[in-house]
């Protein structure tokens, strides 16, 4: 933990003039006194002595000079529900960004709190206590968030920076290690994706004329996002409390449930319009296509699990579907090698893997099960 005291004795001892030795001491106490545990960095330099990175990188990433430095992969999503094929941009940092960005994860963000709603991406948070919240419910409200990452801007992350206070420009090269300067697709063409530093922009360098995002796939946005829509969630929160819902979001699904008797459909259009407002408000946008209202004789599902009882379970298509590899593993006209390729493995170890997480989040839902299929899984492969 970085003390004032202790600072300001070796910088003495190292003969730092007194003027720049009491203004590094005021910018490292504004960090601390947000939380104890937040590293202070001084200046882009400084950051990297602390991460033990190229300088120059650090500050050819910051300029947007450098060629994309992420390796930018798709990965097939569901289809929609009327058959488009959909896909989800995974943008995976070169190595040593990757390792900034660990830094920054572990020694900044972890230590940051996101709102008591949020139930991913934080110490502690699981499927299971997003969809616990929600059992024995009568209504039940989901919602999604349209490209939540790539919608965080580097504006909304810069703010992040800042209220843990660190200084502006460190606030803002920081933001510039955490974003990617994306293509020009349908959602970034907008006005606020433009950037009009001006005279503003002190170090030419760092000028720009579009506005980057978080990437799907760097260490670091996951936490940024929860921190970025941090009022986000307040306001959302407060439309819950007022209709007497609870609210939690997982990521970009959000769920909202009551018990009461007395709530109905016209009473969850309203809610739901005033919660596509508030999206609307931070820059976010809905994914209508997904939004879903279940009514007291419906099943409800949040994350994944059933939540219309006592305890979240597990569904009946999940118990089928690792029933099925069971079965085939166990089949002696099949086993693993068939079986794994009949499932598109390109070995019998991604199988493995697959299955074995299978098991292991059954056991955490409902243990007995989880360890029924466990055996069966140890005796099958």
């Amino acid at each position: 933990m970085w003390r004032p005291q202790s600072y300001q004795r070796r910088g003495k001892e190292l003969g730092i003039e007194e003027t720049l030795l009491a203004r590094a001491c005021a910018i490292g106490s504004a960090v601390i006194a947000v939380n104890p545990a937040l590293p202070p960095v001084f200046t882009l330099r400084h950051l990297a002595y602390q991460v033990d990175a190229d300088y120059g990188l650090l500050r050819a990433i910051i300029s947007r000079s450098l060629r994309d430095p992420y390796k930018v992969f798709r990965i097939r999503k569901r289809p929609s529900t009327v058959g488009e094929k959909r896909f989800r941009v995974i943008c995976v940092p070169d190595p040593e960004l990757m390792r900034v960005q660990r830094w920054i994860s572990q020694r900044i963000l972890s230590h940051a709190n996101p709102h008591s709603a949020s139930v991913a991406y934080a110490k502690g948070s699981t499927i299971l206590a997003g969809a616990e919240p929600h059992c024995g419910c009568r209504w039940l409200i989901k919602l999604d968030v349209r490209n939540f990452f790539e919608t965080i801007s580097e504006i909304a992350v810069y703010r992040v920076f800042r209220s843990l206070g660190y200084q502006a420009l460190v606030a803002f090269e920081l933001t510039r290690l955490c974003t990617r300067l994306g293509t020009k697709t349908p959602l970034r063409i907008g006005q606020r994706w433009q950037v009009h530093f001006g005279r503003h922009m002190v170090i030419g360098d760092y000028s720009a004329s579009r506005m980057g995002h978080l990437p799907q796939g760097a260490p670091t946005s996951p936490m940024l996002a929860n921190l970025a829509v941090l009022a986000f969630d307040g306001e959302v929160n407060e439309i819950a409390n007022k209709h007497g819902l609870i609210y939690t979001r997982y990521a970009d699904d959000i769920a909202l449930s009551t018990t009461d008797k007395t709530f109905s459909r016209t009473v969850a259009a309203k809610v739901i319009g005033e919660v596509y407002a508030a999206m609307g408000r931070y820059g976010l946008s809905p994914n209508v296509t997904k939004t879903r209202v279940s009514s007291p004789a419906s099943r409800k599902v949040v994350l994944g699990l059933l939540v219309d009882g006592n305890a979240p379970r597990l569904t009946r298509e999940f118990k089928a579907n690792l029933r099925r590899h069971l079965h085939y593993l166990g089949r002696p006209d099949v086993g693993p090698a068939k079986h794994a390729a009949a499932r598109g493995f390109a070995a019998i170890a991604g199988l493995r893997h697959h299955v074995e997480g299978l098991v292991a989040f059954a056991r955490q839902i409902e243990p007995e099960y989880g360890e029924r299929s466990a055996k069966l899984l140890v005796d099958r492969l």
